[in-house]
């Protein structure tokens, strides 16, 4: 079985399929469809037509675009702290990298500890403010008087 390609779009034409002209010069040309053909003769060129296999070469579209071309590897450099960043001076960044990891764990803790101990403290002041307020609600309690049941009018006339 043998595929001929079609003179203006680039697709594959099987047996059975396309049309063939001959042009003057007797050179054979072969088109898919109606559609190719008449764009032929139009002269449209290939290459703007988005469709056709030229065009989708040269705006390297989906397979076309992975033919020759390769994927840049980005070079991995690693950078040194050589300034400082934001509100941190470089001695202070310096020294926070030589500290020891032990160091650093001790003041974390130290942080954590301090940090409970806050919340304790607000929690406890937050029970007392509680406390204080219950107790000045409780003692000026009122005595409830009822109101007066409104009596229902008798009703006038028969069912309906």
């Amino acid at each position: 079985m043998k595929l001929e390609t079609c003179a203006y779009s680039g697709y594959k034409i099987y047996p059975g399929h396309g049309k063939r002209m001959v042009r003057a010069d007797g050179k054979v040309q072969i088109f898919l469809n109606k559609k190719c053909q008449r764009s032929y003769r139009l002269k449209r060129n290939p290459r703007d037509i988005p469709w056709t296999v030229l065009y989708r070469r040269k705006h390297k579209k989906g397979v076309h675009g992975e033919e020759n071309a390769q994927k840049k590897r980005t070079r991995r450099v690693i950078q040194i702290a050589s300034r400082a960043v934001g509100n941190v001076s470089l001695e202070a960044i310096l020294a926070k990298r030589n500290q020891k990891p032990e160091f650093r764990r001790a003041q974390r803790e130290q942080a954590i500890k301090a940090a409970k101990e806050a919340a304790r403290a607000s929690k406890s002041e937050k029970k007392a403010a509680n406390k204080a307020l219950k107790e000045k609600k409780a003692a000026p309690s009122k005595m409830k008087i009822p109101k007066p049941t409104k009596t229902q009018q008798p009703r006038v006339g028969g069912k309906r």
